[in-house]
């Protein structure tokens, strides 16, 4: 494990930025899984930018959602339009290199990451309940690749979800479980802010645990977390 504490989440961010690239870069098929949310947003600006400034065919990096909560009467689920809105409308990514992970696809979708080649990337966040992709502690095994959990509107998870998007949830999530996650040939963890120390800590030097899920992360052989000052606070 590769540990990069930063000053500030700005760096963080250009760090981010700059590791999604160079991969980017490589002159050859590459399939990224990038995460959505608030914590790689100001690293897909930086990247946005950064893609201005350079001459390669774009048309090589492949997109994978690494999860997908479904939501009544919408083409695309909760993470695929987050997607569509912070990565893959700003850098201009055509729908053909897009591979959607969803309800429908789910049971044969290690299936194509492996006749795809399989991942040269996955960037993730990390929940306050050490969630990493959509394994939640309550739910996830060690053992799943990718995986179906149910949605029940008297679930805390479907009042969470109800509450982050004006559309009605549907009935299940779909994600990368660890299997598929360690399969991939490099993994990068960032988090920002005091408000993550805690579960940082758990994650980076408590037990390997599926109370904490991202604790397995420290299995894979080319993990690179990246941090700033304020989430690292706790760690020895």
């Amino acid at each position: 494990m590769r540990l990069i504490v930063t000053e500030n989440y700005e760096t963080l961010s250009q760090l981010t930025a700059d590791i999604v690239l160079m991969k980017w870069a490589e002159n050859r098929r590459v399939n990224l899984a990038l995460t959505a949310g608030s914590s790689p947003k100001r690293a897909y600006e930086i990247l946005a930018d950064r893609l201005k400034q350079v001459d390669f065919d774009k048309s090589l990096a492949h997109f994978y959602n690494f999860d997908e909560i479904t939501l009544m009467n919408q083409k695309y689920g909760l993470t695929m339009q987050a997607l569509q809105e912070e990565l893959y409308h700003p850098l201009g990514i055509k729908d053909e290199n897009i591979e959607v992970l969803d309800a429908e696809n789910y049971q044969i979708y290690d299936r194509k990451i492996a006749e795809d080649g399989g991942l040269d990337l996955v960037l993730m966040g990390i929940g306050n309940d050490g969630h990493f992709c959509g394994n939640m502690p309550e739910f996830m095994s060690f053992d799943y690749g990718v995986y179906r959990v149910p949605i029940d509107p008297a679930d805390e998870m479907y009042k969470l979800i109800d509450g982050m998007t004006p559309y009605t949830p549907g009935k299940e999530m779909v994600t990368f479980g660890t299997q598929t996650v360690l399969g991939a040939k490099e993994l990068v963890l960032i988090a920002s802010g005091e408000k993550k120390a805690a579960i940082i800590k758990q994650a980076l030097e408590g037990p390997i645990t599926e109370d904490v899920p991202a604790s397995v992360l420290r299995l894979h052989p080319n993990l690179t977390v990246l941090l700033d000052k304020e989430a690292a606070i706790y760690l020895d």
